[in-house]
């Protein structure tokens, strides 16, 4: 898997040899349990409870334009980016019909997404996996995966063509993007300027090493990936003693990942980049999750938006 040439190529080498220096807020975010229809009464509550990131409202529409305008101002009013529009379908479905409708879907939610102002559309690549849209399968780690997924991509940022937002996919710890490497090689090959990464240091925790050396791992994502990171999640892996590698998603600081580096690490992209809380049941746990990195940062020297 070569370099891309042409006006990518110099921006890819220009931006790998960045130093990371400066240091920016974090922006906290994280989903939001009040039902309302109400962008100003959406925009205020994330900021009631701390955040300055949030997951794009799901009031939000492309055929309602003046709503897009009326998020738009109500969440800068408050000083609240929009971090992500999701596009969780599989782009890879072994299904052709279905695979052409999700990649539409995915097209759509990216348009949404530059229509709206986020920072990035994200998926993950899917998987050939028949049963399972994120689920395990031998191909998932070929040439034909990788291909397939550089194809995809250039297919949805092609079709919309966005200026303001990025169109990115996380890695997973058995399909393509599966380490910083791995993802570099994509940036690469999918070649457009409006490609970035969507960092969840918890998908690629995939072995019993970088769970243990997960500090370094998380320097290892930023020091390759950090000039195209758009926006990143936030949760924790704790490791359940069984006769086999079983980690298990929990709330922020019940597991083992080493916040203080994630958010040192965040800060010094020098740009107020997201992290999203997710994957938990209750507001309850959003607290505690919310709380737990709150406290981490102060004591790092981090400061939120």
């Amino acid at each position: 898997m070569t370099a891309a040439a042409g006006v990518y190529g110099s921006l890819f080498a220009a931006n790998a040899g960045r130093a990371q220096t400066a240091e920016a807020p974090v922006r906290l975010g994280g989903p939001i349990f009040l039902d309302s229809a109400d962008p100003a009464a959406l925009a205020h509550e994330h900021r009631r409870l701390g955040y300055s990131a949030a997951y794009c409202p799901q009031i939000a529409t492309l055929k309602d334009t003046d709503l897009l305008r009326a998020i738009q101002k109500a969440y800068a009013a408050q000083n609240v980016c929009i971090a992500e529009v999701g596009a969780w379908k599989n782009m890879l479905d072994p299904d052709a019909e279905k695979r052409r409708q999700n990649l539409q879907y995915v097209v759509d939610r990216c348009a949404l997404a530059e229509a709206v102002g986020a920072r990035c559309c994200v998926d993950i690549a899917g998987s050939y996996n028949p049963d399972s849209w994120y689920g395990p399968n031998p191909k998932n780690v070929s040439r034909e995966f990788f291909d397939a997924t550089v194809a995809n991509c250039r297919h949805v940022i092609d079709s919309v063509k966005p200026t303001r937002t990025r169109f990115t996919i996380e890695m997973m710890g058995w399909n393509l993007p599966d380490s910083p490497d791995s993802y570099l090689e994509l940036i690469r090959a999918v070649d457009r300027k409006a490609f970035g990464v969507h960092l969840d240091v918890c998908n690629g925790i995939n072995s019993p090493r970088r769970f243990y050396e997960n500090s370094a791992y998380i320097k290892e994502c930023f020091q390759k990936l950090g000039p195209w990171i758009v926006s990143c999640h936030a949760k924790d892996l704790q490791w359940i003693v069984e006769l086999n590698v079983h980690f298990l998603e929990v709330i922020p600081g019940r597991g083992q990942i080493d916040y203080a580096t994630y958010l040192q690490c965040l800060s010094r992209l020098g740009r107020d980049t997201p992290l999203m809380l997710e994957h938990l049941r209750t507001s309850e746990e959003y607290d505690e999750g919310r709380e737990y990195i709150l406290k981490v940062g102060k004591a790092a020297g981090v400061t939120f938006g």
